[in-house]
């Protein structure tokens, strides 16, 4: 769940969607304090905008950061930002949950939505790194946002009434479980958020499980520009199929049957996926609980054949696993051309931020 999601693969496009915005979006926004209940997943949208998922309050809200700049040089590097970030909120490490982290393509800093405290009274905060290290919360007491609550968002299994977001073109597609029968929904909202259209839900052929599934919900996502010049959503669930699909087949209300294009193994849940570049090549790096960090062809991936039969492990895109990288890697995003910024958690259970050359 992270970030800007920008895809190398297509030539400037993140700039290009903040470009092509006639009107100046943080203009739309009205000054107050966001009812952010749970701060879940983040993404960065144009203009510095931060838009922050709420599972908990089924809403999202976009805030302006005024963060539009280039700030300091060098790459961020903090070790043990947990025990760093529970000192300042008054707590030991053991209470506090990072949640999410997005970098700030405009400024170069990183933005993490964390809980103090467990359960139904956890506080949540928005916190920003600086390149420097030097860590400082975002307020939100009288701050230009506006909120786009969710209809219908999952009331048994609520904190995965949004388990991803990310801002493309536009629009701002947000992933989660909703209370129909047909549960996996995948809501694509314009910005500035005006009205909320039905959702589409996502059907998907799970090569382990050797179903078809609509229950399951997408656990992290990003976007991808296939040689056919087709934008494409590719989307992982748990236990580890990767579906391809596309974005024209994502309308408000839609019945979207997405193409699984690899199984990556059982019993794993991935955690965060980006898309880059090198050596001419296009790869997917995605972050997992149990089968370490991933590094994946993308090679044809708009043209590969579906899933459709059982798996009895992998099938599919081929890939590598980067040894270096086990399971520690609990958080990821895109941070430049060559870096992505990952979230460690090392052998003594604490947690370092610190940036990865692309592999």
């Amino acid at each position: 769940m992270k970030g800007v999601r920008i895809v190398t693969a297509i030539v400037g496009l993140w700039a290009a969607s903040s470009l092509a915005t006639a009107a100046d979006l943080t203009a739309s926004l009205q000054v107050g304090t966001p009812d952010i209940k749970s701060a879940g997943p983040l993404a960065f949208g144009p203009e510095g905008i931060l838009f922050v998922g709420d599972p908990q309050g089924a809403a999202v809200f976009a805030i302006a950061t005024f963060d539009t700049k280039p700030t300091g040089e060098g790459l961020p590097r903090v070790e043990g930002l947990d025990a760093k970030i529970a000192a300042m909120l008054g707590v030991t490490p053991r209470d506090l949950t990072i949640n999410d982290m997005a970098v700030n393509p405009l400024s170069g800093q990183v933005y993490l939505s964390v809980t103090r405290g467990q359960g139904p009274n956890g506080v949540p905060f928005i916190l920003r790194v600086e390149r420097s290290g030097k860590i400082s919360e975002v307020p939100l007491k009288d701050v230009k946002f506006s909120k786009m609550p969710l209809s219908n968002a999952s009331v048994r299994n609520r904190m995965e009434a949004i388990t991803d977001l990310a801002y493309f073109n536009g629009k701002l597609y947000v992933a989660g479980l909703s209370n129909e029968e047909f549960a996996s929904r995948l809501r694509v909202i314009a910005f500035p958020f005006s009205k909320e259209e039905p959702p589409a839900g996502i059907e998907i052929y799970h090569g382990s499980h050797g179903r078809f599934e609509t229950n399951a919900p997408i656990r992290t996502f990003t976007f991808y520009r296939g040689v056919d010049n087709e934008d494409y959503l590719l989307a992982a669930y748990t236990c580890t199929p990767l579906v391809r699909i596309s974005l024209k087949e994502i309308q408000p209300g839609a019945h979207v049957k997405g193409t699984t294009v690899a199984e990556l193994g059982n019993r794993n849940r991935p955690l965060d996926m980006i898309v880059y570049q090198k050596g001419g090549k296009t790869f997917v790096l995605m972050a997992n609980n149990s089968r370490g960090l991933m590094k994946i062809t993308a090679e044809n991936i708009e043209k590969a054949p579906g899933i459709t039969t059982r798996v009895a492990d992998k099938a599919g895109q081929s890939y590598e696993t980067l040894e270096q990288f086990k399971n520690n890697v609990v958080q990821l995003d895109r941070y430049d051309d060559n870096h992505a910024l990952v979230l460690l958690r090392t052998e003594s259970g604490t947690y370092n931020l610190e940036p990865l050359p692309l592999p």
